[in-house]
C-alpha cells in the first residue's frame, strides 16, 4: 500500500494504542479517522481477533471495523527489550489510550506516573469497567455487566417483562466515544498550557450517567414526585409499527401529529378523539393512543406513510433491514457502507467516517492491518528521531 497521506483536523497528533476489545480501539479508530497518527501495540491474545475470518487468521470483523487508520507493531511487553521500545514509542506520543489494569501497568512501569515523568504533555486515557477508587476496581467488566450495573438490564426489564440485554454492544460503543471526546477536551488544555493529564473513563460511571438523562425522571426530584423511567420509551407501544408493506417508525408526539396521522389513515373519528383535542397530550394517553396508531399503520405502505409523515411533520423513518443495508439509499449516498480492496482479505465493506468537517474531513487512509504488519516501520521511524 502506498504511503497514506494523513489529513483531517488531528493532523500531526500521534496516539499509542494500548488496548484491546472494542472500547479502546474503537475511541482510537477514531481518532485516526480524523487525522491521528495511530500505533498500536499489539500482543498476542486480543480476543477481538479470534472468531470468524475469511483467509487470514485474526483478521475477524470486528477487528475490521475497529482497527483501521492504524499501524500495528507487534511487541512483547514482558520482554525488557520490547517493552523498552513501547516505551521509546510512548515518548514521542500525544495520547495513550489504555484499558490494561492498574497492577499491570504499573509491573510494566507504564502508570500514569512513570509515564509523564518521561512525557509531561501526554495525555493517558485509561478505560476501566468500575472507577480505581471504588470497591469494585479490581473487577472484571464486560459490556454485559456493565448493562447491568449501570441500570440498563433494570429499565429492559421494566418496559419487557425480561432482563434481558441490549442487542449491541452499546456501553463499549458510548464508552469509546467518551473516550474519544475526553482526549480531545484534554488536548487542548495542552495546547494552551503545556501541561498533559491522565483521565480516568469507568465504563459503569459514563453508561449509568448516559442513562438517567432520561430515565432519572420524577427522581430528579427531592423529594421524588414519581418512579424513575422515562415513560414515552418504557411504554408497551414504544415499538416499530408493522404497514401494510413492512416496517416503519411511525411516531406521533404531539396532538396534531395524532390528528394528521389519524385523518391519513382514514379514521376521522380517531381524529376527532377528545385525547388528541387539546394542545397538549397527557403522558396517561400515551399507551391506548400508541396501540390505535398500531391498529391503523397498517392503512398505508411504508412508502405512504414517508409522503404522509414528511407533509405533516410527523417523526417517521423506515426501518434499516442490516442484511440488505449496503443497498440503501441513504446508506450509499453518505458512503455509510463503501466496499474496498484490503490488501490481504480482499474485498470488504467498510463503515464510513459519519461525520463531515468542511475544512478538514477525516479520511480512512489504512485499513485494519495483520499482527505485527508496521512493526519494522515504526521502530525506523523511532532510531530516526
Amino acid at each position: 500500500m502506498a504511503k497514506a497521506v494523513i489529513s483531517g483536523p488531528l493532523a500531526g497528533v500521534r496516539v499509542i494504542d494500548l488496548s484491546t476489545v472494542v472500547m479502546g480501539p474503537y475511541a482510537a479508530q477514531i481518532l485516526g479517522d480524523l487525522g491521528a497518527d495511530v500505533i498500536k501495540i499489539e500482543s498476542p491474545g486480543d480476543t477481538v481477533r479470534l472468531g470468524e475470518y475469511r483467509t487470514t487468521p485474526g483478521m475477524s470483523p470486528l477487528h475490521l471495523n475497529v482497527n483501521r487508520n492504524k499501524r500495528s507493531v507487534a511487541l512483547n511487553l514482558k520482554d525488557d527489550g520490547e517493552r523498552a521500545k513501547a516505551l521509546e514509542l510512548i515518548d514521542t506520543a500525544d495520547v495513550l489510550i489504555t484499558n490494561m489494569r492498574p497492577g499491570a501497568l504499573g509491573r510494566l512501569g507504564m502508570n500514569y506516573e512513570d509515564l509523564a515523568e518521561r512525557n509531561p504533555g501526554l495525555v493517558y486515557a485509561h478505560a476501566a469497567g468500575f472507577r480505581g477508587d471504588s470497591d469494585r476496581a479490581d473487577m472484571a467488566a464486560y459490556d454485559e455487566s456493565v448493562q447491568a450495573a449501570s441500570g440498563l438490564v433494570d429499565v429492559a426489564n421494566r418496559a419487557l417483562g425480561t432482563p434481558v440485554y441490549l442487542p449491541t454492544i452499546i456501553a463499549d460503543k458510548v464508552c469509546s466515544l467518551t473516550i474519544a471526546y475526553s482526549v480531545l477536551a484534554a488536548l487542548v488544555h495542552r495546547d494552551r498550557t503545556g501541561q498533559g493529564q491522565q483521565i480516568e473513563i469507568p465504563m459503569t460511571d459514563t453508561m449509568i450517567a448516559f442513562n438517567l438523562v432520561e430515565h432519572l425522571a420524577g427522581h430528579v426530584f427531592e423529594p421524588a414526585t414519581g418512579p424513575t423511567g422515562f415513560v414515552l420509551s418504557m411504554s408497551e407501544g414504544h415499538k416499530a409499527r408493522q404497514t401494510k408493506n413492512g416496517l416503519a417508525a411511525v411516531l406521533p408526539y404531539s396532538t396534531q401529529n395524532y390528528r394528521d396521522f389519524f385523518a391519513a389513515a382514514g379514521r376521522p373519528d380517531l381524529a376527532a378523539d377528545p385525547r388528541v383535542s387539546g394542545p397538549v397530550l397527557n403522558p396517561a394517553d400515551v399507551g391506548a393512543l400508541s396501540a390505535l396508531v398500531d391498529e391503523c399503520a397498517p392503512a398505508l405502505t411504508t412508502a405512504e406513510w414517508a409522503e404522509v409523515c414528511a407533509k405533516h411533520s410527523i417523526p417517521m423513518g423506515p426501518v434499516l433491514e442490516l442484511d440488505h443495508a449496503h443497498e440503501d439509499s441513504y446508506v450509499r449516498d453518505g458512503h455509510l457502507l463503501d466496499t474496498i480492496e484490503h490488501p490481504t482479505e480482499g474485498t470488504v465493506r467498510t463503515v464510513g467516517i459519519p461525520v463531515r468537517f468542511s475544512a478538514t474531513p477525516g479520511s480512512i487512509r489504512r485499513l485494519a492491518p495483520v499482527p505485527g504488519q508496521d512493526t519494522d516501520e515504526v521502530l525506523t521511524e523511532l532510531q530516526s528521531l
